[in-house]
Protein backbone atom coordinates (compact mmCIF):
# COMPACT_ATOMS: atom_id res chain seq x y z
CA UNK A 1 0.00 0.00 0.00
CA UNK A 2 1.27 3.43 -0.92
CA UNK A 3 0.00 6.90 -0.21
CA UNK A 4 -1.62 8.68 -3.12
CA UNK A 5 0.86 11.56 -2.83
CA UNK A 6 3.86 9.22 -3.11
CA UNK A 7 2.59 6.80 -5.76
CA UNK A 8 1.33 9.54 -8.06
CA UNK A 9 3.73 12.35 -7.27
CA UNK A 10 4.49 13.01 -10.96
CA UNK A 11 0.81 13.20 -11.91
CA UNK A 12 0.08 15.39 -8.91
CA UNK A 13 2.91 17.76 -9.87
CA UNK A 14 1.37 18.20 -13.33
CA UNK A 15 -2.06 18.77 -11.80
CA UNK A 16 -0.69 21.38 -9.44
CA UNK A 17 0.80 23.27 -12.37
CA UNK A 18 -2.51 23.21 -14.27
CA UNK A 19 -4.70 24.14 -11.30
CA UNK A 20 -6.09 27.65 -11.52
CA UNK A 21 -7.78 28.05 -8.14
CA UNK A 22 -6.38 29.99 -5.25
CA UNK A 23 -6.36 28.28 -1.87
CA UNK A 24 -8.32 31.17 -0.33
CA UNK A 25 -12.10 31.24 -0.76
CA UNK A 26 -13.87 34.51 -1.47
CA UNK A 27 -17.57 35.27 -1.17
CA UNK A 28 -17.66 36.16 -4.86
CA UNK A 29 -16.24 32.81 -6.00
CA UNK A 30 -18.04 30.07 -4.08
CA UNK A 31 -19.44 28.29 -7.12
CA UNK A 32 -16.61 26.83 -9.15
CA UNK A 33 -17.04 25.19 -12.54
CA UNK A 34 -15.00 22.01 -12.97
CA UNK A 35 -11.60 22.36 -14.62
CA UNK A 36 -11.83 19.61 -17.24
CA UNK A 37 -8.10 19.87 -18.03
CA UNK A 38 -7.48 18.05 -14.75
CA UNK A 39 -9.84 15.13 -15.44
CA UNK A 40 -7.43 13.02 -17.55
CA UNK A 41 -4.89 12.97 -14.72
CA UNK A 42 -7.41 11.84 -12.11
CA UNK A 43 -9.03 9.41 -14.57
CA UNK A 44 -5.65 7.76 -15.13
CA UNK A 45 -5.34 7.07 -11.40
CA UNK A 46 -8.86 5.67 -11.30
CA UNK A 47 -8.31 3.48 -14.38
CA UNK A 48 -5.21 1.96 -12.82
CA UNK A 49 -6.99 1.01 -9.62
CA UNK A 50 -10.58 0.13 -10.57
CA UNK A 51 -11.01 -3.61 -10.94
CA UNK A 52 -13.03 -5.19 -13.73
CA UNK A 53 -16.75 -5.18 -13.06
CA UNK A 54 -16.84 -1.73 -11.50
CA UNK A 55 -20.06 -0.10 -12.61
CA UNK A 56 -23.09 2.05 -11.85
CA UNK A 57 -26.07 -0.17 -11.10
CA UNK A 58 -29.61 0.97 -11.96
CA UNK A 59 -28.16 3.71 -14.15
CA UNK A 60 -31.61 4.31 -15.64
CA UNK A 61 -32.70 5.77 -12.31
CA UNK A 62 -30.09 8.50 -12.63
CA UNK A 63 -31.26 9.10 -16.19
CA UNK A 64 -34.77 9.55 -14.85
CA UNK A 65 -33.58 12.07 -12.25
CA UNK A 66 -31.63 13.91 -14.94
CA UNK A 67 -34.77 14.15 -17.06
CA UNK A 68 -36.61 15.64 -14.09
CA UNK A 69 -33.86 18.22 -13.66
CA UNK A 70 -34.13 19.12 -17.35
CA UNK A 71 -37.84 19.74 -16.78
CA UNK A 72 -37.06 22.30 -14.08
CA UNK A 73 -37.40 20.04 -11.05
CA UNK A 74 -34.94 20.65 -8.22
CA UNK A 75 -32.97 17.41 -7.85
CA UNK A 76 -30.48 16.20 -5.26
CA UNK A 77 -28.19 13.17 -4.92
CA UNK A 78 -27.61 11.91 -1.37
CA UNK A 79 -24.37 9.93 -1.53
CA UNK A 80 -22.47 7.69 0.87
CA UNK A 81 -19.03 9.05 1.70
CA UNK A 82 -16.03 6.83 2.30
CA UNK A 83 -13.28 8.48 0.28
CA UNK A 84 -12.12 11.67 -1.39
CA UNK A 85 -12.41 9.62 -4.59
CA UNK A 86 -16.16 9.00 -4.22
CA UNK A 87 -17.05 11.88 -6.53
CA UNK A 88 -14.18 11.24 -8.98
CA UNK A 89 -15.13 7.56 -9.33
CA UNK A 90 -18.82 8.43 -9.73
CA UNK A 91 -17.93 10.98 -12.40
CA UNK A 92 -15.62 8.54 -14.17
CA UNK A 93 -18.15 5.69 -14.22
CA UNK A 94 -20.90 8.04 -15.40
CA UNK A 95 -18.73 9.15 -18.30
CA UNK A 96 -18.26 5.50 -19.30
CA UNK A 97 -22.01 5.31 -19.92
CA UNK A 98 -21.91 7.30 -23.15
CA UNK A 99 -23.61 10.59 -23.95
CA UNK A 100 -26.29 10.20 -21.29
CA UNK A 101 -23.77 9.52 -18.55
CA UNK A 102 -21.52 12.33 -19.76
CA UNK A 103 -24.45 14.73 -19.55
CA UNK A 104 -25.29 13.66 -16.00
CA UNK A 105 -21.65 13.96 -14.91
CA UNK A 106 -21.48 17.48 -16.32
CA UNK A 107 -24.71 18.48 -14.56
CA UNK A 108 -23.54 17.50 -11.08
CA UNK A 109 -22.55 20.23 -8.65
CA UNK A 110 -21.10 18.90 -5.39
CA UNK A 111 -21.56 20.66 -2.07
CA UNK A 112 -17.95 20.84 -0.89
CA UNK A 113 -16.53 21.72 2.50
CA UNK A 114 -14.15 24.65 2.61
CA UNK A 115 -11.22 22.45 3.67
CA UNK A 116 -11.08 20.95 0.18
CA UNK A 117 -10.33 24.41 -1.17
CA UNK A 118 -8.13 25.81 1.57
CA UNK A 119 -6.07 22.85 2.87
CA UNK A 120 -3.35 23.16 0.22
CA UNK A 121 -2.98 23.52 -3.54
CA UNK A 122 -2.72 19.78 -4.18
CA UNK A 123 -5.98 18.91 -2.40
CA UNK A 124 -7.56 21.91 -4.11
CA UNK A 125 -6.37 20.65 -7.52
CA UNK A 126 -8.16 17.33 -7.05
CA UNK A 127 -11.36 19.15 -6.02
CA UNK A 128 -11.05 21.66 -8.86
CA UNK A 129 -11.68 19.04 -11.54
CA UNK A 130 -15.36 18.87 -10.54
CA UNK A 131 -18.01 21.58 -10.32
CA UNK A 132 -18.67 22.44 -6.70
CA UNK A 133 -20.28 24.93 -4.37
CA UNK A 134 -18.18 25.74 -1.33
CA UNK A 135 -19.79 25.81 2.12
CA UNK A 136 -18.65 25.92 5.71
CA UNK A 137 -19.91 22.55 7.07
CA UNK A 138 -21.53 22.26 10.48
CA UNK A 139 -18.76 19.91 11.63
CA UNK A 140 -16.18 22.60 10.85
CA UNK A 141 -18.26 25.21 12.68
CA UNK A 142 -18.31 22.92 15.71
CA UNK A 143 -14.52 22.73 15.53
CA UNK A 144 -14.35 26.53 15.63
CA UNK A 145 -16.61 26.67 18.67
CA UNK A 146 -14.78 23.89 20.51
CA UNK A 147 -11.15 24.42 19.56
CA UNK A 148 -10.56 28.18 19.20
CA UNK A 149 -10.17 29.55 22.69
CA UNK A 150 -9.44 33.17 21.71
CA UNK A 151 -12.91 34.83 21.66
CA UNK A 152 -11.93 37.45 19.08
CA UNK A 153 -10.45 34.89 16.69
CA UNK A 154 -13.41 32.57 17.27
CA UNK A 155 -15.95 35.32 16.53
CA UNK A 156 -14.07 36.32 13.38
CA UNK A 157 -14.01 32.75 12.05
CA UNK A 158 -17.70 32.21 12.88
CA UNK A 159 -18.60 35.42 11.06
CA UNK A 160 -16.65 34.16 8.03
CA UNK A 161 -18.46 30.81 8.17
CA UNK A 162 -21.89 32.46 8.35
CA UNK A 163 -21.09 34.84 5.48
CA UNK A 164 -19.89 31.96 3.28
CA UNK A 165 -22.97 29.86 3.99
CA UNK A 166 -25.40 32.71 3.35
CA UNK A 167 -23.74 33.47 0.02
CA UNK A 168 -23.64 29.78 -0.90
CA UNK A 169 -27.34 29.30 -0.23
CA UNK A 170 -28.17 32.21 -2.50
CA UNK A 171 -26.10 30.63 -5.25
CA UNK A 172 -27.64 27.22 -4.58
CA UNK A 173 -31.13 28.65 -5.11
CA UNK A 174 -30.09 29.57 -8.64
CA UNK A 175 -28.20 26.37 -9.46
CA UNK A 176 -30.84 23.88 -8.40
CA UNK A 177 -33.43 25.45 -10.72
CA UNK A 178 -31.15 25.55 -13.77
CA UNK A 179 -30.91 21.87 -14.67
CA UNK A 180 -28.04 21.12 -12.30
CA UNK A 181 -28.14 18.08 -10.02
CA UNK A 182 -26.82 18.91 -6.55
CA UNK A 183 -24.71 16.25 -4.83
CA UNK A 184 -24.51 16.17 -1.04
CA UNK A 185 -22.75 13.80 1.34
CA UNK A 186 -25.31 13.67 4.18
CA UNK A 187 -22.79 12.53 6.79
CA UNK A 188 -20.79 15.68 6.08
CA UNK A 189 -17.50 13.77 6.34
CA UNK A 190 -15.84 10.58 5.19
CA UNK A 191 -16.76 7.47 7.19
CA UNK A 192 -14.00 6.40 9.55
CA UNK A 193 -14.58 2.97 11.14
CA UNK A 194 -12.97 4.03 14.42
CA UNK A 195 -15.40 6.97 14.72
CA UNK A 196 -19.08 5.85 14.58
CA UNK A 197 -20.26 9.49 14.62
CA UNK A 198 -18.67 9.96 11.19
CA UNK A 199 -21.55 7.95 9.73
CA UNK A 200 -24.26 9.97 11.42
CA UNK A 201 -26.29 12.25 9.17
CA UNK A 202 -26.03 15.97 9.87
CA UNK A 203 -29.22 17.87 10.77
CA UNK A 204 -28.98 20.40 7.96
CA UNK A 205 -29.79 17.63 5.45
CA UNK A 206 -33.42 18.22 6.36
CA UNK A 207 -33.04 21.89 5.43
CA UNK A 208 -31.68 20.86 2.03
CA UNK A 209 -34.54 18.44 1.37
CA UNK A 210 -37.14 21.07 2.21
CA UNK A 211 -36.02 23.09 -0.82
CA UNK A 212 -35.71 20.24 -3.37
CA UNK A 213 -38.34 18.35 -5.34
CA UNK A 214 -36.74 14.94 -5.89
CA UNK A 215 -33.91 12.91 -4.39
CA UNK A 216 -31.93 9.81 -5.26
CA UNK A 217 -29.96 7.84 -2.71
CA UNK A 218 -26.57 6.65 -4.00
CA UNK A 219 -24.64 3.87 -2.28
CA UNK A 220 -20.98 3.05 -2.83
CA UNK A 221 -19.53 -0.45 -2.43
CA UNK A 222 -15.76 -0.50 -2.79
CA UNK A 223 -13.05 2.09 -2.31
CA UNK A 224 -9.78 2.74 -4.13
CA UNK A 225 -8.56 5.51 -1.80
CA UNK A 226 -8.79 4.66 1.87
CA UNK A 227 -8.32 6.94 4.84
CA UNK A 228 -4.96 6.72 6.59
CA UNK A 229 -5.71 7.10 10.29
CA UNK A 230 -2.14 8.26 10.83
CA UNK A 231 -2.08 11.02 8.24
CA UNK A 232 -3.77 13.86 6.39
CA UNK A 233 -5.73 13.77 3.10
CA UNK A 234 -2.64 13.37 0.95
CA UNK A 235 -1.60 10.40 3.08
CA UNK A 236 -4.67 8.38 2.03
CA UNK A 237 -3.78 4.90 0.81
CA UNK A 238 -4.32 3.67 -2.74
CA UNK A 239 -6.03 0.28 -3.20
CA UNK A 240 -7.11 -1.71 -6.24
CA UNK A 241 -10.77 -2.53 -5.77
CA UNK A 242 -14.05 -3.11 -7.54
CA UNK A 243 -16.46 -0.20 -7.00
CA UNK A 244 -20.19 -0.69 -7.46
CA UNK A 245 -22.36 2.42 -7.26
CA UNK A 246 -26.14 2.05 -7.03
CA UNK A 247 -28.89 4.65 -7.27
CA UNK A 248 -32.37 4.43 -5.82
CA UNK A 249 -35.53 5.36 -7.67
CA UNK A 250 -36.16 9.12 -7.55
CA UNK A 251 -38.33 9.99 -4.55
CA UNK A 252 -40.36 13.06 -3.72
CA UNK A 253 -38.48 15.02 -1.05
CA UNK A 254 -41.71 16.30 0.51
CA UNK A 255 -43.19 12.78 0.66
CA UNK A 256 -39.98 11.39 2.15
CA UNK A 257 -39.96 14.04 4.90
CA UNK A 258 -43.69 13.58 5.51
CA UNK A 259 -43.26 9.82 5.97
CA UNK A 260 -40.44 10.35 8.46
CA UNK A 261 -42.44 12.86 10.50
CA UNK A 262 -45.48 10.57 10.58
CA UNK A 263 -43.44 7.74 12.09
CA UNK A 264 -41.57 9.43 14.93
CA UNK A 265 -42.68 10.50 18.43
CA UNK A 266 -44.18 13.98 18.66
CA UNK A 267 -41.30 15.33 20.74
CA UNK A 268 -38.56 14.09 18.38
CA UNK A 269 -35.89 16.25 16.78
CA UNK A 270 -37.42 16.26 13.30
CA UNK A 271 -34.27 17.46 11.54
CA UNK A 272 -32.15 14.70 13.07
CA UNK A 273 -34.87 12.13 12.40
CA UNK A 274 -34.83 13.02 8.69
CA UNK A 275 -31.03 12.85 8.63
CA UNK A 276 -31.14 9.44 10.37
CA UNK A 277 -33.71 8.19 7.86
CA UNK A 278 -31.45 9.28 5.00
CA UNK A 279 -28.54 7.33 6.45
CA UNK A 280 -30.76 4.29 7.06
CA UNK A 281 -31.91 4.30 3.43
CA UNK A 282 -28.32 4.59 2.21
CA UNK A 283 -27.32 1.64 4.40
CA UNK A 284 -30.17 -0.50 3.05
CA UNK A 285 -29.29 0.42 -0.53
CA UNK A 286 -25.67 -0.50 0.17
CA UNK A 287 -26.71 -3.88 1.60
CA UNK A 288 -28.78 -4.62 -1.50
CA UNK A 289 -25.53 -4.71 -3.49
CA UNK A 290 -23.61 -6.96 -1.09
Amino acid sequence: METVSLKYKDIIAQMRDLARAETKVSLEDLYKEGNTELLPFIDSIIQENLLEGSDILAFDRLEKLSSMADQGKRCILLVEHYSNFDLPVLSYLLRQKGKSGQKIAESIVAIAGIKLSETNKIVSAFSEAYSRLVIYPSRSIEEIENKISDPVKRAKELAKANAINLASMRTLARLKSSGKIILVFPAGTRYRPWDPDSKKGVREIDSYLRTFDYLCFVSINGNILRINSQGEMLDDLVFRDQVLIKASDPLSCSEFRKTVKENIPADSDIKQAVADAVMYNLEQLNKSVS
